[in-house]
């Protein structure tokens, strides 16, 4: 069998993780230039090859996209297009609007290029040590021919079904997990508007029924101050319920529960939560601000 030479544009919180463990596990990998030299720095030392997008694209026969959206991801694959070969497959990594995915799916068919999307689950931390979570939406042949890269960097992947259905769950997905946030948040911040401290109230929810990974993870700076326990930014938060919130509104569906959460992370962009390093955990900060206190 013809070794799968892998190119990888976005080398950011996730994807530097994510291509470490492509290019360490055997597979040729070429890799564009990022906004931060040192993750492309790191990798070439690990032996990658850098290319500009458009060489990346012409010896590449599976590219990996971790980018911010669909947008980026749509240039991406404009840049591209004409330089692919006929077979070579696109992998969508992103947490993208399923519409955008189904559509670039059907523009790149017709010129014999396939199109998957992958996006991921957990934090940069997995996506170093190769365990992420991985929910997959291709036909079952492009499925059975990408799985063996994915499986360098995801320890759990799920085929979830046609191109853009792993789009469709990752939003939901993410729903669940930002809504626990704004749940957070909140209920932190009327605690403290009661008198309970943040160390009580974890002191009753750790260990319990209500205990989980994300809890922990967004306690890592709600209760010990650690400013990097969940690197997921707060903008990236917005936009992923946004495009659940278009998702919806296409399915005809009432989202009184994500609407709510989407206008808490809305509400901390309006007070200056779009920055690289506000994360999701610091949404803390913002529903604490609105209320007049500051959990501690």
């Amino acid at each position: 069998m013809t070794q799968e030479h892998i190119g990888f544009i976005g080398a950011g919180l996730m994807g530097h993780g994510m291509a470490k463990n492509i290019v360490e596990k055997g597979y040729p990998l070429t890799v564009t230039a990022h906004r931060n030299r040192a993750p492309v720095d790191d990798l070439i030392g690990r032996g990658a090859t850098e290319a500009t997008i458009e060489d990346l694209a012409a010896r590449s026969t599976i590219i990996f996209l971790t980018l911010p959206g669909s947008p980026q991801v749509a240039e991406a694959v404009a840049r591209m297009t004409p330089h692919l070969k006929p077979g070579a497959v696109i992998v969508d990594c992103s947490t993208s609007d399923p519409t955008v995915t189904e559509r670039l799916a059907t523009d790149l068919g017709q010129r014999g290029v396939h199109f998957a999307d992958a996006p991921l689950s957990r934090t940069p931390k997995e996506a170093w040590a190769g365990t992420l979570d991985c929910m997959v939406g291709a036909d079952p042949d492009i499925f059975a021919r990408i799985q063996p890269v994915i499986a360098t960097w995801a320890g759990k992947i799920v085929h979830i079904g046609r191109v853009g259905d792993g789009h469709r769950m990752k939003l939901l997905n993410n729903f669940l997990s930002l809504g626990y946030a704004a749940i957070y948040a909140e209920a932190l911040a009327l605690a403290a508007k009661v008198g309970i401290s943040t160390a009580t109230f974890d002191s009753v929810i750790r260990g319990g029924r209500m205990d989980c990974g994300f809890y922990q993870t967004f306690m890592g700076y709600a209760l010990e101050g650690n400013r990097e326990a969940h690197r997921f930014t707060l903008s990236n938060a917005y936009k992923d319920l946004r495009y659940l919130e278009s998702m919806a509104n296409a399915a005809t569906v009432a989202t009184t529960m994500a609407s709510a959460a989407k206008n808490s992370f809305a509400a901390a962009m309006a007070q200056g939560g779009s920055g690289p390093e506000d994360y999701v955990p610091h949404l803390v900060d913002f529903v604490g601000r609105a209320n007049g206190v500051k959990p501690d």
